[in-house]
């Protein structure tokens, strides 16, 4: 049984940093790109960030790449995001996805591509 489980969320004060944490269980980790999505209040699903399953390759939502960043760990099967300078725009359940054979830009930003999920972690930012 596949698991991912996100932590690391909670109310911050704008200009803060965070940093998320999705923990996978019953997966081969080194086989699988993980990424970061999230959802507003309102809004649908949206791309966040992503690495490879090597970790040599990320890939980020044009708007958080100066201020996000992703990695992985391969011994402790955890992916990391790591989120500087937040705003309250950045407020949104953040989902941590697991999904095979992802090479492209293209491929990563598609919330279909990902065979597994976690339950989402709140994050919350106030002004």
């Amino acid at each position: 049984q596949v698991q991912l489980v996100e932590s690391g969320g909670g109310l911050v004060q704008a200009g803060d940093s965070l940093r998320l944490s999705c923990a996978a269980s019953g997966l081969t980790f080194v086989w699988y790109t993980l990424a970061w999505f999230r959802q507003a209040p309102g809004k649908e699903r949206e791309f966040a960030a992503s690495v490879s399953a090597s970790g040599g390759t990320t890939y980020y939502a044009d708007s958080l790449k100066d201020r996000f960043i992703v990695s992985r760990d391969n011994i402790k099967n955890t992916v990391y995001l790591h989120m500087n300078n937040l705003n309250p725009e950045d407020t949104a359940i953040y989902y941590c996805a697991a999904g095979r054979d992802l090479n492209t830009r293209g491929l990563n930003r598609r919330s279909a591509n990902f065979d597994y999920w976690g339950q989402g972690t709140q994050v919350t930012v106030s002004s």
